[in-house]
């Protein structure tokens, strides 16, 4: 087939163009990707069996306007898995990946994830909080492509005064799709019962002295070394619009990088639906 119509029909490309043709059937989805994506991008894609998984990388490389480089660093980073959203039903993850295609609505499920990969940071193995927020602003371009497009920095301990007591959030940001502050607190522990009321303080104090009209409430998200699963569920963090995450400061390796996310998917679902019973 080379031979006779030339270079392009190899028989990689051509089973290229069967697949796309097998997992993009909707012109319309093709044509509004193509806006952003161009044919590297979608060889990609094309390797990803599951079409949720396919569906939310074509979408964020989207909006977000990643280049191919960054679409095969989140894909081998496995995003997906490490979003909020990819523990939940199928049927969930298909509306909100609906409601991104057609009106590029972001929810806190698609912007936050768990773990935080801090690699990048180069910490050693005996650090102190300090060390981690000196390392994130030194190295704030790389933790923001961490965090997700759509962050912006406003400050590093933000001073709250209450009841002429001060307080001081360790990071500030501000998520220009969902139209809020977020705050960011760092822990080098697990996860604590305490935790919650500390971060609750400073998103009520934000939304009542610093949130301009127009925007939603402030999130938080609570980074930390680990968090037990009982905590988290009985303390009702999303009513309180706060997320845990723990961060890794060394990159696992694939294979059980797999394996550790791929359960945390399965185990959050499966306390999904035992909660429904």
């Amino acid at each position: 087939m080379a031979r006779e119509f030339g270079a392009g029909y190899s028989a990689r490309n051509l089973w290229h163009m069967v697949r796309f043709g097998e997992v993009f059937p909707d012109p319309k989805i093709v044509n509004a990707l193509s806006t952003q994506l161009g044919w590297t991008h979608f060889r990609h894609l094309l390797p990803l069996d599951d079409q949720l998984k396919r569906d939310f990388y074509a979408e964020m490389c989207r909006l977000e306007k990643w280049n191919t480089r960054t679409l095969r660093k989140k894909i081998g980073g496995m995003l997906f898995e490490r979003t909020a959203l990819s523990k939940k039903p199928d049927k969930l993850i298909r509306r909100e990946l609906a409601a991104l295609r057609a009106e590029d609505k972001l929810t806190p499920d698609l912007v936050f994830r768990d773990p935080y990969i801090l690699d990048f940071l180069g910490l050693k193995d005996t650090y102190a909080e300090k060390d981690v927020e000196a390392a994130i602003l030194r190295e704030i371009e790389a933790f923001i492509l961490e965090l997700g497009a759509g962050f912006c920095f406003v400050a590093r301990q933000k001073r709250m005064t209450i009841d002429d007591r001060d307080y001081h959030l360790d990071l500030l940001f501000y998520h220009r799709k969902l139209r809020r502050l977020v705050a960011v607190e760092l822990k080098l522990g697990d996860f604590e019962a305490g935790d919650k009321g500390q971060m609750e303080l400073y998103l009520n104090w934000l939304k009542r002295h610093e949130c301009e009209p127009g925007e939603a409430a402030p999130l938080g998200i609570i980074l930390c070394a680990g968090k037990t699963q009982q905590h988290a569920e009985l303390l009702e963090l999303a009513q309180s619009g706060i997320h845990v995450a723990s961060y890794w400061t060394k990159v696992l390796p694939r294979k059980q990088l797999e394996r550790k996310l791929h359960e945390a998917v399965r185990l959050a679902r499966a306390r999904l639906a035992a909660g429904k019973d």
